[in-house]
């Protein structure tokens, strides 16, 4: 991959954007990155990811001007239509996703981290939405994905100045789950993914499934289809083997079935 570097141990796969100088996404970087993330999806061996990136400097600046001003309208289509797959892609693996948010994620960079699961970011990050500054809006899930995690009034403060928020504000408004020492990022982040990659998959994979479909869905729909999660893991080899050592007293020993 040009544009990639992943790993893979304690069933933790760690996936590094890798686009010198500060990650800027890329036709490239987006196919790339699609591709992966079907093989992590089929990969039983793999339990939770790590999305983040090499560099001090950015997790994802933003999508790559230089490319995007060529463009004409056609152009930009099949671009947003390759984003998006990538986007709807992150955002659905059935897998645990934890972003390490390192530097600058602004405009696509921002988007990306809000397909993840859960975002921890480094004490220097800077996180932000700035594509009015260019006369543009973002088409990444920006003005979607956002109020929905922070609300709409702060959402639209972001979107309509275009202005960087600090890690600590990140965190005061919810935006994003941990705030730590840049050096202890990736640390975190591997406790965090390791944590995860210990639950029981099936019964990680439907309350995914139930929040991620509920956040869409009206109350009474919702419900509806967290029931029918429900009804699946209950009928789970997992199911039966943790309400046993529960009743025993023991540590269960989860089969993933």
């Amino acid at each position: 991959m040009e544009t990639l570097e992943w790993s893979l141990e304690n069933r933790v796969a760690t996936i590094y954007l890798n686009r010198p100088p500060v990650n800027a996404l890329n036709r490239r970087l987006f196919e790339e990155l699609y591709e992966l993330l079907e093989q992590i999806e089929s990969n039983d061996e793999v339990k939770a990811v790590i999305l983040t990136a090499k560099g001090d400097r950015a997790f994802a600046a933003g999508a790559d001007i230089r490319e995007m001003a060529d463009l004409d309208a056609r152009g930009m289509e099949q671009m947003n239509r390759l984003s998006r797959r990538t986007f709807d892609m992150l955002e659905n693996l059935s897998k645990p996703v934890v972003a390490g948010i390192n530097g600058l994620a602004l405009g696509g960079g921002c988007e990306l981290a809000l397909c993840c699961d859960f975002r921890i970011c480094s004490e220097h990050a800077k996180i932000g939405l700035p594509e009015v500054t260019l006369a543009i809006m973002p088409g990444g899930g920006g003005t979607q994905r956002l109020q929905r995690l922070i609300g709409q009034a702060k959402a639209k403060e972001m979107l309509y100045f275009g202005d960087a928020v600090s890690a600590d504000e990140a965190y005061r408004i919810g935006l994003v789950n941990r705030v730590v020492p840049h050096e202890k990022l990736l640390e975190t982040c591997v406790e965090w993914a390791e944590k995860l990659a210990a639950k029981p998959a099936v019964a990680l994979r439907m309350i995914k499934r139930s929040v991620n479909a509920g956040a869409n869905l009206d109350l009474c729909s919702a419900l509806t289809f967290e029931s029918a999660c429900f009804g699946n893991v209950f009928a789970t080899e997992d199911r039966k083997e943790g309400m046993a050592a529960f009743v025993e007293k023991r540590k269960p020993v989860f089969a993933d079935r």
